[in-house]
């Protein structure tokens, strides 16, 4: 075989430039936030190569792109994310099975995000408005419109000790039945090229978008509740950024919403991906969070727990002094106003035991079962 096919050179030279964005970022301040940059490209690697050599335009099929190995755009960890590439004028059929997740729902969009544009939402709705047999079976039809570039599913937890995961999958109808394509060296070669575009274009994509929104805010002050960009309908949500010294601490107060399935926050890193939900509490729902008697939850942001003990609603900052802040409600049945907004006030981290009404300190026995069940938690939900 020839010493020169040169397929993959395109995509060599991809990894070289990426490298050289990520090892070069402006936010980094410490040699651990380079680690973190390094094992996010590997994520984006896999990413890019996943998109361009499992995508195939005459047989459609969701794709898992993004989960704890392969993280981008403030990623949820609450949520199961599904992208299928579609062609415009083609019929295809969706079916599932509808699981106990807090929410199932379905966006079409056009075009892609990138460093100065955004994806226009085309077609957004939840499964309450599908037809469902006794078993929680759907199905239905789309014929991609003009403009119509992935359909994205998103499958929502908002207990993930209880909530189980639905079936899905997508069917190009004139296609079905027929065998694929033949390898070529021509479409190979696309397809490495494909995925060198993907792979520095996202990098480059995830360091523009938080300067559009989350940095746009005052620092440490979460907006109020609002639609979240390129979202769905039934979703709000509320953006903003910290930054903290390591003696002190964010505190979140938030009512529970008792009018969506799904309510929750994050802090993300500077990277603009989420931080080490599995085996560290840098996200919580409302059924992982304590809801204090006034109907409010309070949420603690500090790199140590405060009272040198972790509180149920403690998230922890994990080595990053700044990030991004995100909380989310899905699933609404009602608009949200300011008054269902979060309140945040930094404070030194030593008060923190008495400025919150309802201080209660975890053992180390019950914190590390709470670890335990968001790694067994998101293993069971693990698509790779």
């Amino acid at each position: 075989m020839s010493a020169s096919y040169g397929l993959t050179k395109v995509l060599q030279d991809a990894i070289a430039e990426a490298e050289e964005l990520v090892a070069n970022a402006p936010f980094i301040r410490t040699e651990q936030d380079r680690l973190e940059g390094y094992d996010y490209l590997a994520g984006r690697i896999r990413m890019a190569m996943q998109m361009a050599f499992d995508h195939d335009l005459d047989r459609t099929l969701f794709i898992n792109p993004t989960h704890q190995f392969s993280r981008q755009g403030l990623d949820n960890p609450d949520a199961i994310y599904f992208n299928a590439y579609l062609k415009e004028g083609v019929e295809y059929v969706v079916r599932g099975r509808r699981g106990t997740s807090a929410d199932l729902s379905f966006q079409v969009m056009g075009g892609a995000y990138s460093a100065t544009t955004a994806a226009t939402s085309m077609l957004a709705f939840d499964d309450r408005e599908l037809e469902k047999d006794a078993d929680g079976g759907f199905e239905f039809r789309y014929t991609a419109e003009p403009g119509a570039k992935t359909m994205i599913v998103r499958e929502v937890f908002n207990d993930w000790d209880t909530e189980e995961r639905g079936l899905l999958t997508i069917e190009r109808v004139d296609t079905m039945g027929q065998p694929a394509k033949a390898l070529e060296r021509d479409r190979l070669a696309k397809r490495y090229e494909v995925a060198a575009r993907s792979l520095v274009g996202s990098i480059q994509t995830w360091f523009a978008f938080p300067q559009f929104f989350q940095y746009k805010e005052p620092v440490n002050q979460p907006t109020a509740p609002q639609s979240t960009p390129g979202g769905l309908a039934s979703q709000r949500s509320s953006i903003g950024h910290y930054e903290l010294a390591e003696d002190e601490a964010l505190v979140v107060t938030v009512p529970e919403c008792t009018d969506c399935a799904y309510q929750a926050i994050q802090i993300g890193s500077d990277w603009y991906a989420s931080t080490d939900y599995e085996t560290h509490q840098t996200s919580l729902t409302k059924a992982q969070a304590q809801t204090d008697p006034d109907g409010r939850m309070r949420f603690v942001i500090s790199e140590t727990p405060p009272g040198g003990t972790p509180i149920a609603n403690w998230l922890e900052t994990t080595g990053h002094r700044t990030g991004a802040l995100m909380l989310r409600w899905q699933r609404l049945t009602r608009d949200l106003g300011p008054e269902d907004g979060p309140v945040a006030e930094v404070m030194p981290l030593a008060d923190v035991p008495t400025r919150l009404p309802h201080f209660t300190p975890l053992t180390p026995e019950e914190y590390a079962e709470r670890i335990a069940a968001r790694q067994r938690s998101v293993a069971r939900r693990m698509i790779s």
